[in-house]
């Protein structure tokens, strides 16, 4: 199965075709730089997104904090992530780099307050 992507990783956007056969990578071409090729083959093989998103406050001048995962988290898992973080409420004072949920869905990530939040 041949497949093509427009890489993202530098500036030079370069089209990168990729053959992908038997779940490996067989050719890649069309990258101007390794990056390009490192990143075409976790997509194909093993994407992964970083999330970000919103959790409940009690108790805080504002009603949510915006959190985003520690590290990137498989694509599969996302949805999975959504629905265990939309079930948490955390209790003001939040700071920025505070831990809101440790290992999220089994991921390895943490969801983290990219804001603060005061107490009412």
């Amino acid at each position: 199965m041949d497949e093509e992507f427009t890489c993202i990783i530098c500036p030079s956007s370069c089209v990168i075709k990729v053959r992908v056969e038997g779940g490996r990578v067989r050719e890649v071409s069309g990258n101007l730089c390794v990056k390009g090729e490192e990143y075409v083959k976790k997509e194909v093989l093993s994407p992964e997104r970083g999330l970000t998103s919103t959790v409940k406050v009690a108790g805080g001048v504002l009603k949510l904090v915006s959190v985003r995962t520690s590290r990137e988290i498989p694509k599969d898992k996302i949805m999975e992530v959504m629905d265990d973080i939309s079930t948490v409420e955390v209790a003001a004072p939040i700071g920025i780099g505070d831990v809101i949920v440790r290992d999220v869905a089994g991921t390895g990530a943490d969801i983290i307050a990219t804001r603060g939040v005061d107490s009412r």
